[in-house]
């Protein structure tokens, strides 16, 4: 984490979130005031229910506040279209808005590397050019940033966009819960025969790196990766979990093979009305075999990620071990 901050008073969106919950700790460690807001509400934590794309109902809840860390979003690739961009587009819209009339001096959104799914180029940077592929996760990704960077571009607040990695560790539903969940299930699979990289990064180095970017003048109106430059093949990675559950390594296969799989474990599941994260989004993910460049965080925020992957899995595994997860 960071030392000190500017900020008296923070409110984030998503505030009970996975990212949410690890910033509204890493501030009150500061002694800053936070408050948020979530779909359900915790008065322990300042924390209250409401949509955000209905500010009218929380408005209020930003006076006085001087950053507004937007972390509020859907996050799968199984999502219906129009429920992703009400969320992740015109929810993110809302929260400018919101931030706007309250007098908000700064706006901290959260995108993804997820908006960079087009992009083949190996090592590359913020300057990337980015493309809808049809993914609603991808495409409503890369509309919120077009709505922050236009807020900033207009002067009504001052804006940085943050494009994080792949974030596990204790907490995290995509790339902690729900892989575990999977392979105590045997109904987890890995395209590209597991040699896809995994652009890991822990919820620590991400906090760390979300506070750095508040707080730096020179991180105004920046598009900034955090991590994704330290690849591990996904092989790997998951198989941290596949040992701590006693099983044997990732079931790998072609991503063609992998998609066709995958297409009708979701059709089942959704015939059967569950959910489920299996989809051929999921594999093109697991499938990317490129790196990005972190250069920017470096030079801007002065940011390194600080655990690496045998230590931000200890972590994790003691964690799951905690939640009773890995019995």
């Amino acid at each position: 984490m960071i030392e000190q901050t500017r900020y008296r008073k923070v409110f984030i969106t998503g505030a009970l979130g996975f990212v949410g919950r690890a910033l509204m700790a890493g501030y009150r460690a500061l002694d800053v005031e936070t408050r948020g807001l979530d779909l359900r509400a915790d008065p322990e934590l300042e924390v209250l229910a409401g949509d955000v794309t209905q500010p009218e109902g929380w408005q209020a809840h930003l006076e006085g506040c001087d950053l507004v860390i937007h972390t509020a979003a859907i996050v799968t690739n199984n999502v219906a279209r129009s429920e992703a961009w009400r969320v992740n587009v015109l929810g993110t819209r809302c929260a400018l808005d919101a931030a706007a009339r309250a007098g908000v001096q700064r706006f901290v959104h959260l995108s993804s590397l997820a908006a960079m799914r087009s992009v083949t180029e190996d090592g590359a940077d913020e300057r990337a050019p980015v493309m809808p592929t049809g993914n609603p996760y991808v495409d409503t990704k890369i509309a919120s940033e077009h709505a922050v960077l236009a807020a900033h571009a207009a002067g009504e607040m001052q804006c940085t966009i943050l494009r994080p990695a792949d974030i596990y560790g204790p907490g995290s539903r995509p790339w902690t819960i729900v892989p575990v969940q999977m392979i105590k299930k045997d109904l987890f699979l890995l395209p590209a025969h597991g040699q896809g990289l995994f652009r890991a990064l822990y919820i620590d180095d991400l906090v760390r790196g979300v506070m750095l970017a508040a707080e730096k003048e020179a991180a105004l109106g920046q598009i900034i990766i955090l991590g994704g430059e330290q690849a591990v093949p996904c092989e790997r990675f998951f198989g941290y979990y596949c040992r701590m559950l006693g099983k044997g390594p990732p079931r790998t296969m072609s991503t063609t093979a992998a998609k066709v799989i995958a297409e009708l474990v979701r059709a089942l599941f959704t015939l059967l009305g569950k959910r489920t994260e299996l989809g051929r989004g999921a594999m093109d993910m697991l499938a990317k075999k490129t790196t990005v460049s972190n250069a920017k965080a470096h030079q801007l925020l002065g940011w390194q990620p600080q655990v690496n992957l045998d230590e931000g899995m200890r972590r994790t595994e003691a964690w799951l071990r905690e939640q009773g997860m890995l019995a």
